[in-house]
């Protein structure tokens, strides 16, 4: 894991992002945000399980399943189930060492 404090996040609404292996963050400090870091982890376990490229094609068709059911962007990118296992567990910062393989599954 590798993390990057990146200007263009600056412009964006989001905090940071998990693009394998790296972790890009929007402002230096939250380096030491480890909420933030642990979510973005959660991504990365994520992204190896899914051999990377499966996950973000699987990410992207919830993403727009989502979107054209709700209608709503923000609610279709909360429905995403690796979202939502990344959100329900990033506070334990000690989920990664007993998470199952493929639990995301637990949140379709």
């Amino acid at each position: 894991m590798i993390i990057i404090c990146q200007k263009p996040l600056k412009k964006l609404k989001i905090n940071g992002i998990a693009l394998f292996p790296f972790i890009f963050i929007r402002k230096p400090e939250d380096k030491e945000n480890n909420v933030l870091i642990n979510h973005e982890k959660i991504h990365l376990r994520q992204q190896l399980e899914m051999l990377i490229i499966f996950f973000y094609i699987v990410y992207v068709i919830e993403y727009y399943y989502w979107f054209f059911k709700l209608k709503d962007g923000f609610l279709a990118y909360k429905r995403i189930s690796f979202e939502r296992e990344a959100y329900a567990n990033e506070k334990d910062l000690d989920y990664l060492k007993k998470r199952r393989f493929w639990n995301f599954r637990k949140y379709l």
